[in-house]
């Protein structure tokens, strides 16, 4: 064969080979007739996508400490939840209690309880989690005091050497069992454990860091602390030694502080963010017409209330506080700012709440009997005060400053001049836990589901100075709280509350508004995000499609 033929065929194989190539680079890097982008399928296999999974998750507002035992506001706990763990958990969307960083537990009288933890469990810092950690961790706390641990003075009684401190000793058997003593019965013992601020956190952190803990906290959950801009976001990042290696689905999280409802959808809507928390409620057929977003319910465990400083003239008049109560429109707030997506509040905690007492009337938008009793009180041609307006939007409270100026106009109906303030979140919480405040906005999404989280620690003498922020006082119902407290029986607990719920009424430290059912929303592409009635939401399932 002459070599112009052999030339002639080499060209030609060259050709077909090369014809070859392009077909095969087609398949992998061109168009498929799979509407996933990312569905590179071969066979019915799907390849997952190797990009990062961050998810940017829009809030009203920032964080004021991410220790989690320091805390006491919403936002904190947000963050704080996915980087510590509990002893025990709460169900997905219920306040039952399942297994945390506690896989057994038992008591015989209420007073012992034996815990068994969880092995192989590391904390981010390396360090080994077991029982000498719980030891050191409720040590911390007990040792404490109301500006370094206010939740543990709530939810046990006070501190170590207090008259009312409910734990009497915390003991380590070995590496996996702890033992804790009561000097009485507490019935919600085993849910307040299981709250957010309760999280177990690296002892030799905070030995180490001190105060500084809050800006470098480690826990044993499945994301760690990256960083913290203040005022704008917090990363956090998966844990790779996490104990349950299927977990977190995601490999980081953005919180980003957006305090405007609006703004903060418009940014879900633009793609800035994945989830969006805070809906304003008449903006909820937005997102269910948009075919990119699907609409959340968290269910419902708040109040959102106006608190007035009862140790503050003129709020230390009973008569005022009632004339407050009959002067505001309730129905009319809930019209206007929650899309009807409320209750009235009559109660300062819900209906959802075991030992609600739903026989108190609640007190009637009546400005004319508000004037009488302003008149009883000797204040027939009102006075002057300052109201503070809320500077984030929250569940219980979606447009703060304007249910304020809802509100100045009630009370400008009947005589009183109220002078409209408020402060950045933080500064806020602080003024008012002072009792700064003369009437002040505010709420609570509860921590546990039981009525003593709601009674006790918002309006029980032992909590002013830490959530008792209307700074309300009264022996008759703090003996009927404790009480309550140390009985084990569902339906005599539920009398007390009841009993209790009646003289809370008659003294009106607050005006109770609404209760709630907060709207979240998200990229229809986001898997498993369940929304919990505590506000605190655990992201580790949570995944995109």
């Amino acid at each position: 064969m002459n070599k112009k033929k052999l030339w002639s065929i080499a060209l030609l194989l060259m050709l077909v080979l090369s014809t070859f190539l392009a077909a095969c680079s087609s398949d992998t890097t061109g168009t498929t007739d799979s509407t996933d982008p990312k569905d590179d399928s071969k066979d019915g296999e799907v390849e997952e996508s190797t990009d990062p999974k961050i998810l940017v998750f829009g809030r009203g507002g920032d964080s004021v400490y991410l220790d989690p035992a320091r805390a006491t506001d919403g936002e904190s706990f947000k963050v704080t939840q996915n980087i510590f763990e509990t002893l025990l958990n709460f169900g997905p969307q219920d306040t039952t209690i399942n297994e945390g960083l506690a896989t057994e537990w038992n008591t015989e009288d209420g007073l012992t309880y034996t815990f068994t933890l969880r092995e192989g469990v590391k904390f981010q810092d390396g360090t080994d989690f077991n029982a000498e950690a719980v030891v050191k961790n409720f040590e911390r706390w007990s040792n404490g005091t109301e500006d370094q641990f206010p939740y543990y003075a709530s939810m046990f009684g006070g501190f170590k050497g207090d008259e009312g401190h409910v734990i009497e000793s915390v003991t380590a058997e070995g590496d996996n069992t702890v033992i804790f003593k009561l000097k009485r019965p507490q019935a919600p013992f085993l849910k307040n454990i299981a709250m957010s601020p309760f999280g177990i956190a690296s002892p030799t952190a905070f030995e180490k860091d001190g105060d500084k803990f809050t800006d470098n906290p480690i826990g044993t959950g499945p994301f760690k602390f990256v960083e913290w801009k203040k005022n704008e976001t917090i990363t956090i990042e998966k844990y790779t030694d996490y104990w349950n290696p299927e977990l977190p689905k995601l490999d980081k999280v953005i919180f980003q502080a957006i305090p405007d409802n609006s703004a903060r959808l418009t940014a879900l809507t633009t793609g800035e963010i994945d989830l969006a928390d805070g809906v304003n409620p008449a903006d909820s057929n937005n997102v269910t017409g948009n075919a990119d977003l699907q609409l959340y319910e968290r269910p419902s465990m708040n109040v959102g209330y106006l608190g007035l400083t009862n140790t503050r003239p003129p709020f230390d008049d009973v008569r005022v506080r009632q004339a407050m109560n009959h002067a505001i429109d309730k129905q009319s707030i809930i019209d206007a700012f929650f899309n009807g997506g409320a209750l009235i509040a009559k109660n300062p905690m819900p209906p959802s709440i075991s030992g609600y007492n739903d026989d108190i009337a609640g007190y009637d938008y009546d400005p004319e009997k508000a004037k009488e009793l302003l008149k009883e009180a000797g204040l027939e041609d009102g006075f002057e005060m300052d109201l503070w307006a809320m500077p984030v939007p929250r569940p219980y409270m979606p447009d703060g400053t304007k249910v304020a100026e809802v509100i100045q106009k009630n009370l400008a109906d009947i005589g009183i001049k109220a002078n409209i303030v408020t402060y950045e979140w933080a500064t806020y919480l602080e003024k008012t836990k002072n009792g700064e405040a003369d009437a002040f906005m505010l709420g609570w999404t509860g921590d546990n589901g039981d009525a003593d989280n709601f009674l006790y620690v918002l309006l029980d003498k032992d909590n002013i100075g830490s959530n008792n922020y209307a700074y309300y006082s009264n022996d008759e119902v703090h003996d009927i709280l404790i009480a309550a407290q140390t009985e084990v029986d569902e339906a005599k607990r539920n009398e007390l509350y009841a009993q209790a719920q009646e003289i809370i009424f008659a003294e009106a430290p607050w005006v109770p508004l609404a209760h709630s059912t907060p709207l979240l929303a998200g990229k229809v592409n986001l898997l498993n995000f369940l929304p919990h009635p505590t506000g605190s939401d655990k992201l580790a399932e949570v995944d995109f499609k």
